[in-house]
This record gives C-alpha cells, structure tokens and sequence, in this order.
C-alpha cells in the first residue's frame, strides 16, 4: 500500500515530456494563425498593387491615349496587368473591368457584385469623349487558402475574395 502510495505521487510530480504535449497543443493554432497573418498581408499588397494599376491605367483614358489607339476593354485589361507586378501572372484570368461614363455624381452605377456572385453582364467599357465624367472600376478575384480569412473577407459564395479599384475623372479636353 505504502509503495503504490509513493508510485502514485511520484507519477503526479512528474513532469518530463509536459513540453512536448503544451507544444503539441499550441503549435497546430499557432501555425494556422502565422499562416493567415501572411495571407492577410499579401491580400494587403496585392489590394495597393490592384489600386495603382487601376490609377495609371485610367490615366490613358483620362489623357485620350485610350481614345486615340482605340482601346477596348481587353485592350485596358491588358493594360491594366502589364501594370500588376508580380500579380501580372494570373491578372489577365482574374480581372473583371468596367469603364463607363456617368453623367453626374449622383448617378450610382449598378454593382456586379450580388447575392454570392458575381453578375459580368453588367459590366461596359467606354473611353468617353473631352471633359466626359468617368468611372473605372476594376475586380481582382483572389482564392483565400485559410478559411477564416474565407469567412471574414469573402463576399463570394465560392470562398474567394474580391478586390476592387475604383477611380473616377473627368476627362481632359
């Protein structure tokens, strides 16, 4: 009795290993969140490199370069993704642009963008004509890896997200 006593208590103090098992416990959370943080960030870099591209393609537009060679809209989507970066790979199958003319402020252009999906029909591309009002608007299908970020940022219902560009101008004379 008194030796199963002291076996008991002995097992009890014993701690060898309870490393291995709070690492073990800890290290699969611990991944999963450093995993999403770099996802997040590059989602972040990809949203300003899609930001810039959309600014400096709209300028040939905004310029009449785009009216001048007669761009269309796989003309600006090309364009557009010449300008991607190190995005510039997959841009040209994941890029969705529309340009259009408005004819005031107030005027609210439909949204593509409904109920899970993601309406193309929508979408028009215009260069506009010398002191036209213009809107361009550019979205970026991205595929989220981690599925929380899939819960929290994503608007489709197939689980990636869509970044979206938009700048608006009048055209020079």
């Amino acid at each position: 009795m008194l030796r199963t006593s002291k076996l008991r208590r002995r097992l009890v103090r014993n701690q060898d290993g309870s490393a291995a098992v709070e690492f073990a416990l800890v290290a699969l959370p611990f991944c999963f969140m450093i995993f999403a943080i770099l996802e997040l960030g590059l989602v972040f870099v990809l949203d300003s490199v899609l930001e810039n591209a959309t600014i400096e393609t709209g300028r040939l537009v905004r310029t009449g370069q785009a009216q001048a060679s007669s761009m269309d809209a796989a003309g600006f989507k090309s364009a557009l993704c010449d300008r991607m970066s190190i995005f510039a790979g997959p841009c040209s199958t994941q890029v969705q642009v529309d340009v259009r003319e408005m004819p005031d402020f107030a005027t609210v252009a439909p949204d593509p963008m409904q109920a899970g999906s993601f309406n193309s029909a929508l979408l028009t591309y215009g260069n506009g004509s010398a002191g036209s009002l213009m809107l361009v608007r550019v979205w970026y299908r991205h595929p989220l890896m981690t599925t929380f970020l899939s819960q929290g940022l994503s608007r489709m219902d197939d689980g990636t997200a869509m970044l979206t560009a938009t700048t608006a101008f009048r055209n020079e004379p």
